[in-house]
Formats: structure tokens, sequence, C-alpha cells
């Protein structure tokens, strides 16, 4: 107790430009917990940290700035491979990177800024244990906010820090990723309560509370892990999948010398005859933009495709999708097609939600602003989630690039699939952690519909996830081969798929209610 008294003492003790780079350096280290790192552990200094700095001792203004300079932090951090892109055209846009890390690190740090005044605000007349109630809860319920707000971005959720335990992302069936978000937030952030001040004093012993939120993820551990011993393992029957991750440096990709070799390289791999003791494959995936042609509009290149296509089956592939207007206008889509084998287009998805700057620009009206990518036009966004009947393959929800990263709309409620087929292209940002984390994303969202993830990146990671989020097979970041695996079979409709956003925002409101009304104590004697 007497060391925990010392580090309160000294945090709360900190005043202006120092308490904000304790703030900086706690945001810091949260980012350490996220992939490929996952030291979870740094999640209880950072968190107990912040709530120390910003509690009892100073005002709203400076709780703002402290709240704002972790989130900096944090997410120059956990964001810092964003600066790649920038270096795929550094003669063009290299001098943005570091402006474009700070700028949207910026932005997103007002998300941890507005959380930490309103939860001084709401909990300032709750006990210790309150008060971390309702700092969890408000956390939580501003990362779901952030999934909506400027197009939204949820990247390096609190919850996603534990996709390397099969068993603990079990809860995300029930309660999604914001779920994991806010119980991991509040185990973490309970040892403050642990501090001797007569502002945070409770009815009890702060061992218990501590024990308490111990156990309870203790269970949801046990819970997961008795879920997976019962799991479903069936597969899709006739179904093959052959996955091709060409690993395409993407300074070359759009290089007119080598569209063409590009093209035919990926033809080659998709004939390569199976050595994996599976059958022949039915169906070729490639990944985003795999194509770099408009494909509709080139006949041969489909016959090209179809040569490689297996008989009956189809090939899968991301490429651009042009549409020419009467006022000689025309408009782009980021689209996947499923090409036969005679060389017919089947099916198509457009994707919807676009990167800002990387696929539009936003308010270009009004600020003239540019993409910061191959091309001026801006692309169009497609109608959002569907679901497509491809031939030989069970009804699939495609999503492309970051759509995946979105918890609760990745499927077609009206219509939904049996998997969800992800295809994207990470080599804008090289060998990072980008790429980890996006794939930590992709499992959540499996676990969360209870259906299975078919993954094709360019560069890495490519694999194939089951309804539970376990990895079946992969290839990893970097690399460049092929990859045939069967189709695991979806599992029934999770609690989640069912309630959604119901769930977030009554666990978010319960616990903000429990920690509003669990007032101080202040005749309690002294921990």
């Amino acid at each position: 107790m007497e060391i925990v008294q010392f580090f309160f003492s000294h945090l709360s003790g900190q005043k202006g430009r120092r308490r904000w780079a304790v703030a900086f350096f706690l945001g810091i280290l949260a980012s350490g917990a996220m992939a490929p790192v996952y030291a979870v552990f740094l999640l209880i200094p950072s968190l107990v940290g912040l709530i120390w700095l910003t509690y009892d001792n100073i005002c709203l203004r400076e709780a703002f700035f402290v709240g704002w300079w972790f989130g900096f932090g944090h997410f120059v951090i956990g964001l810092y491979w964003v600066a790649n892109a920038f270096f795929v055209q550094p003669q063009h846009f290299g001098w943005m990177a570091p402006f474009a890390v700070f700028a949207l690190a910026g932005i997103l740090a007002l998300f941890p800024a507005v959380t930490v005044v309103a939860s001084r605000s709401l909990g300032y007349y709750s006990s210790g244990v309150g008060r971390v109630l309702v700092f969890a809860a408000i956390w939580v319920l501003f990362e779901w906010v952030r999934s909506w707000v400027f197009t939204g971005f949820p990247w390096n959720l609190i919850g996603s820090v534990w996709t390397f335990s099969d068993s603990i992302i079990q809860f995300a069936a029930f309660s999604g990723v914001y779920g994991l978000s806010l119980l991991s937030i509040t185990v973490a952030a309970m040892p403050a309560i642990l501090v001797n001040n007569i502002s945070w004093r409770t009815d009890c012993s702060p061992l218990l509370p501590i024990s308490v939120i111990t156990l309870t993820f203790f269970l949801v551990w046990a819970g997961g892990s008795v879920r997976l011993l019962g799991a479903n393992n069936e597969i899709v029957s006739d179904v093959v999948l052959r996955l091709v991750q060409p690993n395409i440096d993407q300074k070359l990709k759009w290089v007119s010398s080598y569209k063409e070799l590009n093209f035919k390289e990926q033809i080659r791999m998709g004939a390569i005859k199976s050595r994996s003791g599976l059958p022949v494959p039915t169906h070729i995936i490639w990944a985003e933009t795999a194509a770099t042609f408009f494909i509709e509009k080139e006949p041969i290149l489909r016959q090209a495709i179809a040569h490689s296509t297996p008989k009956g089956g189809l090939t899968i592939t991301g490429a651009l999708r042009k549409k020419q207007g009467e006022d000689d206008t025309y408009k782009v889509w980021n689209s996947m097609h499923g090409i036969d084998d005679v060389g017919n287009i089947v099916g198509t998805y457009d994707k919807s939600h676009l990167v800002p700057f990387g696929e539009y620009a936003p308010l270009r009206k009004i600020f003239s602003f540019s993409k910061f990518t191959v091309g001026t036009t801006d692309f169009s966004a497609g109608p959002g989630p569907r679901t497509l009947r491809l031939k030989g393959l069970p009804p699939v929800s495609p999503l492309i690039c970051y759509e995946v990263i979105f918890s609760n709309q990745v499927v077609n409620d009206q219509d939904r699939p049996e998997w969800l087929l992800n295809l994207t292209n990470d080599g804008w940002y090289g060998v990072s952690s980008g790429p980890y984390q996006h794939f930590d994303s992709a499992r959540l969202r499996a676990v969360e519909e209870g259906l299975p993830l078919v993954r094709v990146a360019n560069t890495g990671i490519s694999g194939v996830i089951d309804g539970y989020g376990r990895v079946a097979s992969r290839l990893e970041l970097g690399t460049k081969g092929i990859l045939d695996s069967v189709l695991p079979r979806p599992l029934p409709k999770t609690l989640y798929a069912k309630f959604g956003y119901w769930i977030v925002i009554s666990l978010i409101i319960s616990q903000l209610i429990v920690g509003i009304l669990m007032k101080c104590n202040k005749k309690v004697r002294k921990i």
C-alpha cells in the first residue's frame, strides 16, 4: 500500500506540462498492449495512472488536456504505420507523412480527452469503485462513437488486445468487441482504488471489488474455454479455396511496365497444382485491386483469368470498376468481381466504406483537397453490406479493406450470409504493426457474427478463420505464396449478431448508473 500511495502522490502532484508529459508517456505505454506486442499488462499502469492524473485536484480544462495528451501518445505509436503509405510515392507525398500521423492522432485523441472530462464530471462524487466503473463505461461509449464520427475509424479498440487468446475473445460472441473493451478497462483500471485517499473511500476493503472483477474476468476466460471444447468443426463440402498472396511491392503495383507481369504471375500462382493434400481448388481468390485493369472492359484479360479458373468454379478478384456518364464524366468503384471459367463476370460488389483522403477527398468542393493516392477521381461508394450468391459457394458478404473493422456493420441482416470474405491490400503499410492489427479486427468480426471469414491480402496476412475466431491457416506478412483451404461452416447466429449495439448500449448504461450511484462514504476510516 505504501508504494501505491507513493505513485499516487507523485502522479497527482504533477502540474502543467509535466503532467501532460506523464500523460503522453502513459498513452505510449498503453499502445504496447496492441498487436503485435500484446503486452496487455501495460494497460494497468497506463489506465490507473491516467485516472490518478485527472481526479480531484485539477479543473476540467486541465483534465481535457491530460486526456488529450494520453490519447495523442497512444495513437501516435499505435498508428505510426500510417506514415508508410505516404512513402509509396515519396516524391509527392513523403513530406506529409509526419503531419498525417500527428493530425490523425490529434483528432482521435479528442475521444480520450472528452472521456476523461465526462467521467470526472459524472463520477466526481462517486467512490473509487464508482469512478472506475464510470470511467470504463464512458471510454467504451466513445469507442463506439468513434466508429461513426468522421465516417468512423474504430481501429485498435481496447477489446482487440485479447486476440492472442481464443478463449477470451469468445466473449465477443455475446457482447461484441465493445463488451471486451468494457471488461478490459474495468479490470485494468480497478487497482486505482488502492490509493489511500478520502475521496476514494468505499464501504469495503478495496481488495473486494478487485477480487470480484478479477473473478469475472476469469469466468469469461473459463466460459470461452468451455465454448471451444464443444466447438463445431464442420466444413462446407465440395469447396476448396485457393488464396493467392503475390506480395507485390506497392511501389510497383501500378507501374505500367509491371502491371502485366503482376497479372500473369497471379494467374500462374492460381494454376499451381495442389501441394497441400487437398483436392484441386474449386475457387481461386485474389486480393483487393489484384487486377490493376478495368477488368469488366477487358474480355481478353478475363479470358486469361478463365484459363486458370477451375472448371465449374470461379476466380474472385479485387479490381477497379468504371462507368462512363452521358456528360463524359465517369464514376470509379473499388470492387470485387466473380469471374467464371469462360470469362464472364457473374457477381460484383462495390466497396461502400471508403477511406478518407485515400479513396476520396472529404469536402473537396469547399477546401479543394485531393486524395493521396494514384488518380485524381474520387471513388464512389457502394450501397453497403450485401450478400452475394456465387456459383458453388454458400452466400457470402464481401468486405473490402478496412470495411472489416466496423463491428455490427459487416452483414446484411435481411439476407444473412454464411461466411465473410475480406479482400485487402495492406502493402501500403509495409512490414509494420498495421497489418497485424487489421487481421485481429477481422478475427473479432468472425467471433461476433459466428461466421467463418476468409481474408486475402496482397502482402499478407491472409488466412482462413472459423466462426470462433480461430485461425485455421494463414500466410504470414511479407511472404509470397498460395494457401489451399476448406471453408468452415457457419455457427448459429450469436447473441451479438441478433441484438448488436443494443447489448453494447445496455452494458454501458448499466455500468454507468451503478458507478454514479456508488457514492463516496467520507466517514469510512483510512484503509
